[in-house]
C-alpha cells in the first residue's frame, strides 16, 4: 500500500496549491538528472521537519543511539542508486520506470515520489485520475500499464476503501511493487520473499522499529490494531519471521484493553476512535502509527493523545516511498539476472513408449502438452513477449531480439539428409529426437526449428510432417493444419499483389494519362496529396516534387504508367492445395475485363516469393523492404517493375505483420520447438525462418543448441541453407547431422523402386548387405558435399524395425570411412529422446571443434558460373546446358543489376541429377537449365532444372481418404 507525508510538508512553500481534479490521463516522466532530489541539504530530506518523539524510553541505560531517521531513508536511496548505476554500467539502455496511479489531486505525493526517484535514478510516470474514479476506471488504467512494456513497476495511490480484491489482483504480480496481489502475498507467506515484492509500508515499520527505535523484536509481543488486507497479513508474517508473538485486532474488539496491556509494541493501522481511552496503553509501550487516508492526505498520526514512544506516520510514509524505489531496483536486478544465460528449469514430459509403436496421431493424443505460457516462462520468455493461440501454441514477438541482443548465441546444428525415397527418411523425426535427447535426457538447453508443412502434401501424398513415432511435435493435428494462419496470410498477400498487377494493366489500357493520374492521386475531402509510397515512386523516377498539381504532363505520364509487358509477368496466383488443373489457366475471360486476357497459372502457396521473404527476413522493417523489392514483371523498355511501383508494399506488410512472428510449440517430451515458414526445398530454398533460428539461439544461450532442418537431400536443402540462408542471416553452422536410412541406401544400391502407397519389396524388409554397401555411395557423396563447406558431419542412421544389426554396423563403418566425424544409430521413433542420446553426445563433441565454414562460391561471379559451380561441385555434373529462354533471362537479370545474387536451384529431390530415376551417384551427365527466374525480394536467382512443376498434383488415392473428424469429440482422425 502507498503511504504519504503529513500535511506539515505542504507548509514548506515548495509545492503549488492543489488544482481541480484532472480527468485526462497524464503520463509525466520525471527527469533522470541528479539535482534537487533527496541527496543534498536543499533536497526533500534536507527540508523535511521531523517531530521529536520519546524514542529513548524504549532503550535501556547506555544503549547505543539509533541512526537518524533521515539517514535510514538516505541509505535506502543511496543503495538503490548504487545498484542501479552498476546495472546501467553493464546495460546502458536500462532505465526502469515506475508508474503510480493516483486517484485525487495530491501534488505533494507526486513531488515526494519524483524527488526520491530522481535521486535514485529512476523514472516516475504519474497517472492522475479524478478522486471519484470508479473501480472499473481504475482497473482500466491498471490493465493499460500491465501491457505497457515501457513500465516496469506499478503502485496505487488511491483511497484505502478502494482497495478491493478486484482492483488489487488486476495488477500483474511482476509489476506489483507494493506487494498487494494474492500472488505476491502467497509467495511471502510460503517463504519465497526473494522472489516477490514485500509491502514497503510493512518493511518501513520493521526498519524503523529496529534501526530508529532500536527495538530487538525477538520475543516481543506485537499488537496490530485496525490494519486490513495485505498490510495486516504482511505485518504479521514479517513480525513472526523476527521471532515476535503477533496479535491482530480491530478497534471494536471487546478484549482490546487486555491485549493492549500485554503488548510491548502497538502498530496502529487506522486512526484511534475517540472512545478508546489513552489509559489502555501501558507506559513504556512502543507505539508506531502507520494509518493513512490516501485521498485527503490526512494521516492517522492526528489521532488525539497518541504520542507513543516510536516513530510517527510521516516516517513510515517517507521510508515506505524509498523502499518502494528499492523494490523497483531489486526487481529489475533480478530481471536482468534472469536474462543472462542459464540452464532452463524445464519440466519435461515423461514418455511411456508402447510396443508395437502406435500411429503418430495416437501417440500425440496420448500425451498432454504443457500450457504454452508455462513453456514460454520455462525457457525465459516474458509474458508480454508471447501471443497465445489456444492452449498449446503461441507467437513470439520480435522484441525479444532487442532484449537479448548482448547474449551470446548457442551452437547452430543443421539436419540434412541423403537423397531420399518418395517416403522420406525422417529428418524431422531425427531433429526432434535430437533435441529431446539434449534437453530431456542431458539437461542441455536446446531448440528445434522446423518448417511449417503445406496443406498440399498433408492432404496429398506425404501426410503429416510433425516428425513421427515418439519424436514429434504436439499437438500434431494443429502442427499439420492451419497452425496460426501464416500460410493463409502469405496466400492473401500473394494474391493481392497478383490482382494489383492485372488491374493496373487493365486501367492503363483503358484510360488517358490525365484520367489515370487524377484517379491515382485523387482529392480526398478537398485535399490532394501523394501517399507515402507514391512519394517513394516519385523519388525513384527522379521527380523531386510533393505537390500533385505541380507535375508536368510528361512527369504525370511517367508516374502513372508502369507500361507492364504482359509477356514478362512472373508473378503467379497461389493456393495451398495440390490442384494440377490450375497449372495453366486463362484469366480475364469476363466481359468486364474488356477483352484483356492472358495465360497464367497457380503455384502452391509455399512456392510464393512472399514465403521466401518470410523465411529470410530478420525484422519487420527488412520484410517491408524485401516485399517492396519483389520484381513481378518488366516494362516495355525492359526495366523491372516492383511491388513498390504498384503501391502495394504497405498493404502486403499489414497482411504479414503477424506471420513474421515465429510459432512456439513443443515436442512429446515438452521441449521447445519453433515452427515458422515453409518454403519448398526443390522449388525454393527449403529452410525454416532466419528469425526463428536467431531467437532460438539467444534463448538457449552460449552452451545451448539450436537444431534446424533443411529440406530433402544435402544437395538441395543443405546447399541452399549454406549459400542462401547463412548469407542472409550471418549465422555460422557448427555441425551437420546427415540422416540416412538402410531403406534409402538399398534403393541407391540398385533395389527396386519405392512408391508411396505401395508395399515395400522384400529387399527392403530382409537383410541385404550388398545393396546397403552399394548404396552407401550416395551417403559418401552427401558427406563430401557437406565437407565442401568446412562443417563436420555426424551421420544419424534412422533405424527401422526391419533393419538388422549387421546392416546398421556396416552403414556406420562406411560413413566414418567416408569422412564423417561420427556415425550413430538412432532409435527415437520407438523410444523418444532416450534413443538419440548417443547422437546428442556425438553432436556435442563435433560442435566443440572449431568451425571452418566457407561458402561454395563468390556471389560476384556471373550467374552462369555460379550455376555451373553448383552443378559440378554438388551434383557431380559434367557441365550445364542453358535453354535460349534461360540465357535470355540471365542476360536480362544481369542487365537489371541482379547478377550478384546467390543461386537457388529448382531441381528434383529424388536424384543428385535432374532425372528422378537416376539413383546412387550419377556420372557424366549434362544438367539442363530450362528457365531462370528471380526472387529479388527474397534475394536469389532460381534456375529451373529439367521439368519442374510449381503446383503439385494429387495422386490417385490422396491422403484425404483417411482423414476425418469425430463430430462428438472433435478429434481429427487419420491425419498420419
Amino acid at each position: 500500500m502507498s503511504a504519504r507525508l503529513p500535511l506539515v510538508l505542504r507548509q514548506l512553500g515548495r509545492l503549488q496549491p492543489p488544482g481541480p481534479p484532472r480527468r485526462l490521463r497524464e503520463l509525466c516522466l520525471a527527469s533522470s538528472g541528479g539535482g534537487g532530489g533527496c541527496g543534498g541539504g536543499e533536497g526533500l530530506l534536507g527540508q523535511r521537519r521531523l517531530r521529536d518523539t520519546q524514542a529513548g524510553s524504549s532503550r535501556g541505560p547506555g544503549s547505543r543511539a539509533p541512526p537518524a531517521r533521515n539517514s535510514i531513508v538516505r541509505d535506502v536511496i543511496q543503495n538503490s542508486k548504487e545498484v542501479l548505476s552498476l546495472l546501467q554500467g553493464k546495460n546502458p539502455a536500462f532505465k526502469p520506470v515506475l508508474a503510480i496511479i493516483q486517484a485525487g489531486d495530491d501534488n505533494l505525493m507526486q513531488e515526494v515520489n519524483q524527488n526520491l526517484a530522481e535521486e535514485a535514478g529512476l523514472n516516475i510516470a504519474h497517472i492522475c485520475l479524478p478522486a471519484d474514479s470508479s473501480e472499473d476506471e481504475i482497473i482500466d488504467e491498471i490493465l493499460k500499464i500491465n501491457e505497457d512494456t515501457r513500465i516496469h513497476g506499478l503502485a496505487l495511490q488511491i483511497s484505502e476503501t478502494s482497495f478491493s480484491n478486484k482492483i488489487l489482483n488486476a495488477l500483474k504480480p511482476e509489476k506489483d511493487v507494493d506487494g498487494v496481489t494474492d500472488v505476491n502475498l502467497g509467495k511471502l507467506v510460503r517463504g519465497d520473499a526473494h522472489e516477490c515484492f514485500v509491502s514497503p509500508v510493512a518493511r518501513a515499520v520493521i526498519e524503523l522499529l529496529e534501526k530508529s527505535v532500536g527495538v530487538n523484536l525477538d520475543g516481543k509481543k506485537i499488537l496490530v490494531i485496525g490494519a486490513h488486507g495485505s498490510l495486516e497479513a504482511t505485518l504479521q508474517c514479517l513480525f513472526q519471521r523476527k521471532g515476535s508473538m503477533t496479535m491482530s485486532s480491530q478497534w471494536k474488539t471487546p478484549q482490546l484493553q487486555s491485549k493492549l496491556h500485554e503488548a510491548d509494541i502497538v502498530i496502529l493501522g487506522s486512526p484511534k476512535p475517540e472512545e478508546i481511552p489513552l489509559s489502555w496503553i501501558q507506559p513504556g509501550t512502543t507505539v508506531l502509527n502507520c494509518s493513512h487516508d490516501f485521498l485527503s492526505g490526512k494521516l492517522g498520526c492526528s489521532s488525539p493523545g497518541i504520542h507513543g514512544t516510536g516513530p510517527i506516520a510521516e516516517d513510515v510514509s517517507l521510508l515506505a516511498a524509498a523502499l518502494r524505489i528499492q523494490n523497483m531496483v531489486s526487481s529489475r536486478r533480478r530481471w536482468l539476472c534472469e536474462q543472462q544465460y542459464r540452464r532452463w528449469r524445464l519440466h519435461c514430459l515423461k514418455l511411456q513408449p508402447l510396443s508395437p509403436v502406435p500411429s503418430d496421431i495416437e501417440i500425440s493424443r496420448a500425451q498432454t502438452p504443457k500450457a504454452v505460457d508455462i513453456l514460454a516462462k520455462e525457457i525465459g520468455l516474458l509474458a508480454d513477449e508471447i501471443e497465445i493461440y489456444g492452449k498449446s501454441k503461441a507467437k513470439v514477438r520480435l522484441s525479444l531480439l532487442e532484449r537479448l541482443k548482448d547474449q551470446a548465441d548457442g551452437k547452430y546444428v543443421l539436419v540434412a539428409g541423403i537423397t531420399p525415397t518418395p517416403l522420406g527418411e525422417g529428418k524431422s523425426a531425427v531433429t526432434i529426437g535430437l533435441v529431446q535427447a539434449l534437453t530431456a535426457h542431458l539437461n542441455i538447453n536446446s531448440f528445434a526449428c522446423l518448417r511449417q508443412p503445406s496443406q498440399g502434401p498433408t492432404f496429398g501424398v506425404k501426410g503429416g510432417a510433425a516428425g513421427g513415432g515418439y519424436a514429434q511435435v504436439i499437438p500434431m493435428e494443429e502442427f499439420n493444419l492451419h497452425l496460426t494462419g501464416d500460410i493463409h496470410a502469405i496466400t492473401a498477400a500473394n494474391n493481392l499483389l497478383a490482382a494489383a498487377i492485372d488491374t493496373r494493366i487493365l486501367h492503363e489500357n483503358t484510360q488517358t494519362d490525365k484520367a489515370l493520374y487524377n484517379r491515382l492521386v485523387a482529392s480526398v475531402n478537398g485535399v490532394r496529396e501523394f501517399s507515402k509510397i507514391q512519394l517513394a515512386r516519385l523519388k525513384k523516377l527522379g521527380i523531386n516534387k510533393t505537390d500533385p498539381s505541380s507535375l508536368t504532363e510528361e512527369e504525370m505520364r511517367k508516374f502513372a504508367r508502369l507500361d507492364i509487358d504482359p509477356s514478362t509477368i512472373t508473378w503467379q496466383r497461389v493456393m495451398d492445395t495440390n490442384d494440377r488443373f490450375l497449372r495453366k489457366i486463362t484469366i480475364g475471360r469476363g466481359n468486364t475485363e474488356k477483352g484483356f486476357s492472358r495465360q497464367a497459372q497457380f503455384d502452391i502457396a509455399v512456392a510464393s516469393e512472399v514465403m521466401a521473404v518470410l523465411a529470410l527476413t530478420d525484422s519487420l522493417t527488412d520484410m517491408k523492404e524485401r516485399l517492396g523489392r519483389m520484381v513481378v514483371a518488366s516494362d516495355r523498355n525492359g526495366q523491372p517493375v516492383t511491388t513498390s511501383d504498384l503501391g502495394v508494399t504497405g498493404a502486403l506488410t499489414v497482411l504479414m505483420k503477424d506471420a513474421i512472428k515465429p510459432n512456439l510449440m513443443q515436442t512429446l517430451e515438452g521441449t521447445p520447438v519453433f515452427v515458422h515458414a515453409g518454403p519448398f526445398a526443390n522449388i525454393a530454398h527449403g529452410n525454416s525462418s532466419v528469425l526463428a533460428d536467431k531467437i532460438a539461439l539467444k534463448l538457449v544461450g552460449e552452451e545451448g543448441y539450436v537444431v534446424t532442418e533443411a529440406g530433402f537431400g544435402a544437395d538441395i536443402g543443405m546447399e541452399k541453407f549454406f549459400n542462401i540462408k547463412c548469407r542472409a542471416s550471418g549465422l555460422v553452422p557448427s555441425v551437420v547431422v546427415l540422416v540416412a536410412t538402410v531403406r534409402a541406401l538399398k534403393m541407391h544400391g540398385g533395389g527396386p523402386s519405392v512408391t508411396a502407397g505401395v508395399p515395400l519389396k522384400k529387399e527392403y524388409t530382409e537383410e541385404n548387405l550388398q545393396l546397403v554397401a552399394d548404396g552407401c555411395c550416395n551417403l559418401e557423396k552427401q558427406i563430401q558435399i557437406a565437407q565442401l563447406f568446412g562443417v563436420p558431419v555426424v551421420v544419424a542412421l534412422n533405424v527401422f524395425r526391419t533393419d538388422t544389426r549387421a546392416e546398421i554396423d556396416l552403414v556406420c563403418e562406411l560413413a566414418k570411412r567416408a569422412g564423417a566425424f561420427n556415425a550413430v544409430p538412432c532409435y527415437h521413433w520407438s523410444i523418444g529422446g532416450k534413443g538419440s542420446v548417443d547422437l546428442a553426445q556425438a553432436v556435442r563433441e563435433a560442435a566443440s571443434k572449431k568451425s571452418r565454414f566457407q561458402f561454395l562460391y563468390d556471389v560476384q561471379l556471373p550467374i552462369v558460373e555460379k550455376i555451373r559451380t553448383i552443378a559440378q561441385s554438388v551434383y557431380g555434373a559434367e557441365d550445364i546446358e542453358l535453354s535460349p529462354e534461360a540465357q535470355s533471362k540471365i542476360d536480362r537479370y544481369t542487365e537489371q543489376g541482379f547478377g550478384n545474387l546467390p543461386i537457388c536451384m529448382a531441381k528434383t529431390h529424388l536424384s543428385l541429377s535432374h532425372q528422378p530415376d537416376k539413383k546412387g551417384v550419377p556420372k557424366d551427365f549434362i544438367l539442363p537449365v530450362s528457365d531462370v527466374r528471380a526472387s529479388i525480394g527474397a534475394g536469389f536467382i532460381y534456375p529451373l532444372v529439367g521439368t519442374m512443376s510449381t503446383m503439385p498434383g494429387l495422386p490417385t488415392r490422396p491422403c484425404f481418404y483417411d482423414i476425418d473428424l469425430d463430430t462428438e469429440t472433435e478429434q481429427v482422425k487419420g491425419l498420419f
